[in-house]
């Protein structure tokens, strides 16, 4: 299985860093921070590129806005040293599930175990 997985790793990328990722943070990559989901963020000796390695699937919608902005220069203070504040009706983060079994489905939807049933509906059908 090792073998396997040092493949995987060499030609994919969505499941985790791939190896010349890996050797890149290692050269030239300082950690700066880890979020609450264990996705850990670098930045360059020089300071002008920044990553994350996410810990799991790589989908961008699992990095709070605090590190997006971090990871995009929109401020250089890392939200670990100095968090942004938040209002009090802001909800914490939460990945986006579309796509997956839990995204939102309204009430009529077909993606629902028991689909309400439609009385203002009457489907049309040909004489």
């Amino acid at each position: 299985m090792g073998l396997l997985n040092t493949l995987l790793r060499a030609a994919t990328w969505w499941n985790g860093s791939t190896l010349n990722t890996q050797l890149y943070t290692a050269r030239k990559g300082v950690k700066v921070g880890e979020d609450d989901e264990g996705n850990i963020f670098y930045r360059s000796k020089d300071g002008k590129r920044r990553w994350v390695i996410f810990n799991g699937e790589a989908e961008a919608s699992r990095v709070s806005a605090d590190w997006h902005g971090w990871l995009h220069h929109t401020f250089d203070e890392v939200p670990t040293d100095k968090p942004l504040t938040h209002k009090a009706w802001e909800k914490p983060h939460k990945e986006n599930l579309t796509g997956t079994p839990l995204a939102y489905a309204p009430a009529g939807s077909i993606r629902r175990e028991a689909p309400a049933e439609r009385r203002d509906y009457e489907a049309w059908s040909p004489e």
